[in-house]
C-alpha cells in the first residue's frame, strides 16, 4: 500500500527541517511526501529545496497563496496518489523511523478505512519536555458526543474516504479537522482501528489553543459541526467529557503552566 504524507507550511523555517527529516527517515519506503507551502517569505522554501534530492523523486511541493491551512490540506489531498493519507504539521515530527511501517501494518492486518495512534504534546523549544501524554482508546460510535475524538495529527485515512465523503469544510476556521473526523466516524460510520503507540510529537501552541478567544471559537465550531451533520448533542455532557479527557493527559505541573500561558489562572 502506498501512503501519501502531507505537510502544510507557512513561514516554518524554524521547525520544518525536523518534520522533513522525520519523514525522510522512515523505514517504509512506499510513500510520497507532499509539502503545500502558503508562499512563505522566510527560508522555508529554501529548506524544502535542500531536502528535495534526498527523497529521490518522492517529494513534491508547491508554494502559492491559499485560503488558509485547510485549503492547503485540501490541495494536498487532491494531489495525493497514495492509498492512505496522513497529515503532519510543519512544526510536528514522527517519533521514530517505524511510524509508517506500523501504520501500514495496522491497515493491512485490520482491513479498515482509518487508523489513529497516541501522541505527545511537547514544549515548542525543548521537545523532550512532555506537556500532555495524549493517550486514547478504541473508538465506539457515540464517543464524540461524550467529548472524545481521535488526534488529527495521528489520524490516517484511506484516500477513497476523502473521495467519497469529501475533505475539509472551509467554512470552519479552526475545527475543520474535527468536523471531518466527526462526519466520517459518527455520521458515515467508516471503520477505524486504534494503535496504542505514540507516533508523533506535536509542539504546543496550535491555533485552537493559543488564546481564550481561539478556544471559544474552537468550541463554537465543534458544536456547529454536530448541527451541520444533523447530530443532536447534550452540550453539558459533551463539555464535561471533553475537559475530563484533557485533564487526565496532563501532569499537575504541566496543567498549571498551560493554564497560566492562556491566562486562565491569572
Amino acid at each position: 500500500m502506498k501512503i501519501s504524507i502531507i505537510t502544510v507550511s507557512y513561514n516554518s523555517e524554524s521547525t520544518i527541517a525536523e518534520t522533513i527529516e522525520s519523514v525522510l527517515s522512515q523505514s517504509y519506503q512506499d510513500f510520497e511526501y507532499l509539502i503545500i507551502d502558503g508562499l512563505s517569505h522566510d527560508g522555508t522554501v529554501d529548506i524544502i529545496k535542500k531536502y528535495e534530492p534526498k527523497f529521490n523523486g518522492r517529494l513534491h511541493w508547491v508554494s502559492h497563496k491559499d485560503k488558509g491551512i485547510y485549503d492547503a490540506m485540501n490541495k494536498g489531498i487532491q494531489m495525493a496518489k497514495g492509498d492512505i493519507i496522513g497529515i503532519i504539521n510543519s512544526d510536528d515530527f514522527y517519533m521514530n523511523d517505524k511510524v509508517l511501517e506500523n501504520v501500514i501494518d495496522g491497515f493491512e492486518r485490520k482491513n479498515v478505512d482509518s487508523l489513529y495512534t497516541d501522541l505527545y504534546l511537547v514544549d515548542p523549544v525543548e521537545t523532550n519536555k512532555i506537556i500532555r501524554n495524549c493517550r486514547y482508546r478504541e473508538f465506539k460510535k457515540g464517543l464524540f458526543f461524550k467529548g472524545w475524538h481521535p488526534p488529527h495529527p495521528a489520524f490516517f485515512v484511506k484516500k477513497s474516504i476523502y473521495d467519497k465523503y469529501g475533505s475539509f469544510d472551509l467554512s470552519y476556521k479552526i475545527a475543520a479537522d474535527y468536523e471531518f473526523m466527526l462526519r466520517v466516524l459518527e455520521k458515515y460510520a467508516i471503520t477505524t482501528v486504534y494503535l496504542p503507540i505514540h507516533t508523533i510529537k506535536m509542539r504546543n501552541g496550535g491555533v485552537s489553543t493559543t488564546s481564550i478567544d481561539q478556544i471559544k471559537l474552537s468550541q463554537e465550531e465543534c458544536l456547529l459541526a454536530f448541527k451541520k451533520n444533523g447530530l443532536q448533542i447534550n452540550k453539558l455532557r459533551y463539555f464535561i467529557g471533553k475537559y475530563i479527557q484533557k485533564i487526565r493527559q496532563y501532569s499537575f505541573k504541566s496543567l498549571v503552566l498551560d493554564l497560566m500561558s492562556k491566562k486562565l489562572l491569572l
